[in-house]
């Protein structure tokens, strides 16, 4: 304790077990603590019992007997395992917060795109569910996911899509392997578009088709007016 003041030294304050330095430093603390100061109050009358029955306590009233030699051990073995407690939570706080600490580094250093590979895509939201599918067409500036279930009924289909401007009116389709073409879902971009500068959001929509998963080829979102934006294979 001589390096910092414990309030775990009480018990061996009162018992008398403190070197003098230690003891010197307890009593200066003990008069500004009401808490080690109540606390001894109420060991001062455990203290005195473990003298009085200490060996050769009954035959010499009039000398100060050590307390028996277990007490001794007693108390120095709970004062280690009080500071082995508080060092170890210690260093287990430490660990926490570097851990938590790296981890912000990471995550910082990934969405600044400051990990020196090639530019992540965005991020799939969270609503496209299942089997997921990514493509990007170059020459439109589109890209797009697909998120496959199988259904009894079909396949449901969730499609997150980025990089048009409005105004245009589009749709999914679903084509199978051996051409057949089934839409899956509708829809108007408006003037300022999904997924682009000035509307970063991008339009999520879900919808299905009468095909099996395994029957699909690939999806095509298309023009209404002819053409298509952007071709995801499976």
């Amino acid at each position: 304790m001589s390096s910092q003041i414990e309030h775990t030294d009480v018990g061996a304050y009162a018992l008398g077990l403190l070197e003098d330095g230690d003891r010197r430093a307890f009593e200066a603390h003990l008069h500004g603590c009401g808490r080690c100061q109540a606390e001894l109050g109420e060991l001062s009358g455990t203290a005195g019992a473990l003298f009085e029955l200490a060996p050769g306590s009954a035959e010499e009233p009039d000398e100060p007997s050590a307390p028996p030699p277990p007490v001794i051990d007693m108390m120095r073995r709970r004062r280690k395992a009080d500071r082995r407690f508080r060092r170890a939570a210690y260093l287990v706080g430490t660990a926490a917060a570097a851990v938590a600490l790296g981890a912000g580094i990471a995550v910082g250093t990934t969405l600044n795109g400051d990990d020196g590979g090639a530019p992540k895509p965005p991020p799939v939201a969270q609503s496209i569910t299942g089997q997921q599918f990514r493509a990007t067409n170059a020459s439109t500036g589109a890209s797009g996911t697909v998120g496959l279930v199988d259904k009894g009924w079909g396949t449901q289909v969730s499609l997150e899509l980025r990089g048009i401007k409005g105004p245009l009116r589009c749709h999914l389709e679903a084509v199978s392997r051996n051409g057949e073409r089934s839409v899956v879902a509708g829809w108007r971009v408006p003037d300022k578009g999904y997924g682009v500068p000035g509307q970063p959001k991008p339009l999520i929509m879900q919808g299905g088709t009468g095909l099996d998963r395994q029957q699909i080829d690939h999806f095509a979102v298309r023009l209404d007016t002819g053409g298509t934006l952007l071709t995801i294979p499976l």
